[in-house]
């Protein structure tokens, strides 16, 4: 599938789309690095079913293509490579899960229109907030800063602009 003009917001990680109210959303490009299915421990199905495979390290579109991002990257570093929260999640690499994650961050912005948004969402179970902020080049514009329940923040970026654009 190839991004248009109905295609403004890009989901690189978008592993079973959870938190998308409508999971086939037009407006949506959805990708992720996976692309299976299987069945849980009750029954159901979980599906990573992307519109189009994808590596948010390297993302195949050129720069400016996107006006939001939305990512929801892997949070774990330490969980089995067979558990359940890996798969359906996906995890960090152990060993390189801060040069990945600071190259999710640059892809991310570079396919950003100017004054683009990225909506980030990072649950802090195992690296702090604290510690994934400092691999971003952006500066963060709003979110919720301290998720005392569940631990899990979303923060939104704008991507910077000149006024010409």
């Amino acid at each position: 599938m190839s991004v248009n003009a109905y295609q403004p917001v890009l989901d690189p990680a978008s592993s079973g789309r959870m938190f998308w109210f409508d999971k086939h959303d037009t407006r949506v490009l959805f990708g992720d690095i996976r692309d299976e299915s299987w069945e849980l421990c009750d029954g159901r199905r979980f599906d990573v079913k992307p519109d189009m495979e994808m590596d948010y390290r390297d993302l195949p579109f050129p720069d400016g293509t996107f006006r939001m991002v939305v990512l929801d990257p892997p949070h774990l570093r330490h969980v089995g490579e067979n558990a359940y929260m890996a798969k359906k999640y996906g995890a960090l690499d152990p060993e390189t899960w801060q040069e990945d994650l600071r190259l999710m961050f640059r892809e991310c912005f570079r396919v950003l229109k100017p004054y683009g948004v990225l909506i980030f969402k990072w649950n802090e179970v195992q690296i702090p907030l604290s510690k994934i902020l400092k691999l971003c080049e952006e500066k963060p514009l709003f979110g919720n800063k301290q998720p005392k329940q569940t631990g899990t923040h979303w923060i939104v970026f704008m991507k910077a602009g000149t006024e010409e654009q």
